[in-house]
């Protein structure tokens, strides 16, 4: 450990999966570095991710009024040091955060950023001479950041945050918890190729809530997905859209409450998994290869497309190529096996 920085300031601006990602470094880092005081550079929107954890604070950037543009950073760079930050760990590698670790830099503080790995990237996803194998997660690359600083992380054995006792708004949606299964399902994305297709989706809702010890909760945002989650959940009595009815806290404190959470390639299963709750997610045109796989699941929860009839997946990190003639690759993950996963875990976790 470095006995010098005691105070690092730790950049990650968005987006929702990402911020998501590194709660569990940091969690871990104070844990194990409890003489280190560590602000969170973001968004305001994600300030509810770090609530709770101990010596963490949060800046909110104003990055549409204060703290926009180069004069922008150069204020947000003026604001953060007078925080007395030491160090700075750039969890983002984007231009704005390059800029402002640069600032840093030139006044003398230590600074280091994450290797995204686009190499690795780019040869997992490339049509010719595809490299098939695993590369290196984003959550061991933020700790390799730390590392840079003088810092060990160990993640073997992470602790999570306890279930939250649900308050009475929260309740008039959900319902108290009983005996019954409570089930998360996210059923969308930012890129169609990695939604599972909506009829599919229907069928593992039905088949899921047709038991009657299951209370599903359907997670989404906006009109359009409020639509569709309403005809998920077609009336049924213990399937519930709460999209649009919950505020970003709201959700953390059900999804703590969880026995299980279904997902695409998205935030939410990021989200599920910084809280240490079970998370079962499917692949499109992405892959749990790339690094974005949830914390702390084993891959066997990750259901990817079949490579045997796509041999070219994943064709993208992000989800945002598409190739033609694999818009139906998802399919190929069969309602049966998603209703399996699911099954399995819940049976897991009353042994």
């Amino acid at each position: 450990m470095s006995k010098l920085i005691q105070h690092i300031a730790v950049i990650r601006m968005s987006a929702m999966g990402d911020v998501a990602m590194i709660v569990p470094v940091i969690r871990e880092f104070v844990e194990q570095n409890p003489n280190v005081k560590i602000t969170v550079v973001s968004r305001p929107f994600f300030k509810p991710f770090f609530n709770g954890i101990p010596n963490v604070n949060f800046f909110s950037v104003d990055v549409k009024g204060r703290h926009k543009g180069l004069n922008g950073l150069l204020k947000l760079h003026s604001d953060l040091k007078q925080l007395n930050i030491d160090a700075v760990a750039d969890l983002h590698n984007v231009l704005r955060s390059q800029i402002l670790r640069t600032l840093f830099a030139l006044s003398g503080k230590k600074v280091a950023y994450t290797d995204k790995g686009r190499v690795e990237k780019r040869a997992l996803t490339q049509a010719q001479d595809k490299i098939f194998s695993p590369i290196k997660t984003m959550v061991e690359r933020h700790v390799d950041t730390f590392k840079k600083l003088g810092f060990s992380i160990d993640l073997s054995n992470p602790k999570f945050p306890q279930k939250v006792n649900l308050a009475e708004d929260i309740l008039k949606i959900t319902g108290e918890k009983t005996t019954q299964n409570w089930i998360g399902i996210a059923p969308f994305a930012q890129y169609d190729s990695k939604v599972y297709p909506q009829d599919l989706m229907q069928q593992v809702i039905d088949e899921l809530a047709s038991n009657p010890n299951t209370k599903i909760f359907l997670f989404g945002g906006g009109n359009n997905e409020i639509e569709i989650l309403n005809l998920f959940a077609n009336g049924k009595a213990n399937v519930i859209n709460v999209a649009g009815k919950l505020k970003l806290q709201q959700e953390l404190d059900l999804i703590s409450n969880l026995d299980v959470m279904l997902s695409m390639d998205s935030g939410n299963a990021h989200m599920a998994a910084m809280l240490g709750i079970k998370v079962i997610t499917l692949w499109g045109a992405t892959h749990p290869f790339a690094g974005f796989a949830p914390f702390n699941q084993p891959l066997e929860n990750c259901l990817v497309s079949d490579r045997e009839k796509f041999p070219l997946l994943p064709t993208s990190v992000y989800g945002n190529k598409k190739i033609a003639g694999y818009e139906e690759a998802m399919r190929t993950i069969s309602p049966e096996k998603v209703i399996f996963s699911i099954q399995s875990q819940l049976a897991a976790s009353e042994n």
